[in-house]
């Protein structure tokens, strides 16, 4: 039987600065949920969107990190101080489109409306430019040649959108694992969210749900792997919900959807604290200008 190695701790001066991210949606905006909860019920339901994000920009300055807030539209058009509140702790404030409809299930007119709609309210309200863009549970993939084309068009300098896996829920399996150019002769660059290697397979190992559920080892060794083996950053995400364990249950739900969405709510914010506090973390911006700069290298 395969074992998995673990890598040695780093030292603070070669630690590998990795994307940290989040993406601001509200419980009730999830993909588990969208054939459950109508979108026209949305503003009738417990908004609990500003509490988690200001409990999370604690815990990052607790532990002096900076991050990228993939917002969605729907969330800035409401807490407009909040965006503006993100954007003063230092941290990246990035679209992740209007209302979380997944790419593939738009052509691309309707997407590219979808993102120019979402990027002009999250800079109204936040104050700042967005220059990134991830696509609602990471959707772009084989059936959207088109939405690289679109992002670049509309002026977007990076894309976080492509989850480099087989997944029942989505997926890109055969996308490069790492930071890649979409478009030939476009500076546009997208930067997949992390897999690790096993017995030859590759595990999504990039936060979230498998995060949340598997034991805090395993995103250590991930992420060492990443950054020790292979001497490139990961990318970590999570959403404001999962640290809330005291969010509204949804009955009508599938269980499966109910197993993912609920499965572990209360260990989340601990498990976030190590992780913050054990590897180096930084915006996404930052991170996909460094990306750029190997790209370059490596064709020139």
């Amino acid at each position: 039987m395969n074992a998995i190695t673990l890598q040695p701790e780093a030292t603070a001066a070669d630690r590998v600065v990795n994307g940290l991210s989040v993406d601001v949606e509200d419980w009730f905006q999830v993909g588990a949920f969208e054939n459950v909860i109508e979108r026209d019920d949305w503003a009738s339901l417990d908004d609990r969107v500003d509490r988690n994000v200001r409990q999370i920009l604690d815990l990052f300055a607790e532990a002096d990190v900076s991050a990228t807030f993939f917002t969605l539209g729907w969330v800035a058009k409401r807490h407009g101080a909040l965006l503006q509140e993100i954007a003063a702790r230092g941290h990246e404030v990035a679209s992740h489109g209007w209302d979380h409809r997944r790419v593939f299930t738009m052509d691309r007119e309707e997407f590219g409306a979808d993102i120019a709609r979402a990027r002009k309210q999250i800079e109204d309200a936040a104050g700042v430019r967005v220059s990134g863009y991830r696509a609602p549970s990471f959707s772009i993939d084989q059936r959207t040649p088109w939405a690289f084309m679109e992002l670049a068009e509309q002026g977007y300098a990076y894309s976080s959108s492509v989850a480099p896996v087989a997944h029942d829920h989505y997926g890109w399996a055969a996308a490069p694992r790492f930071a890649f150019n979409p478009l030939p002769g476009q500076e546009l660059v997208e930067i997949p969210v992390t897999t690790a290697m096993f017995a030859g397979k590759r595990l999504a190992a990039g936060g979230g749900g498998f995060f949340r559920v598997l034991p805090y080892g395993f995103s250590r060794w991930a992420i060492r792997q990443v950054n020790h083996t292979e001497d490139r950053p990961a990318v970590f995400y999570f959403h404001p919900w999962e640290i809330d364990p005291g969010q509204p249950r949804v009955a009508g739900a599938p269980i499966k959807s109910r197993l993912r969405h609920y499965t572990n709510l209360e260990k989340m914010a601990p498990k976030l604290r190590q992780l913050v506090h054990e590897f180096a973390w930084g915006r996404m911006d930052e991170l996909a200008e460094r990306e750029k700069a190997r790209l370059e290298a490596t064709q020139a």
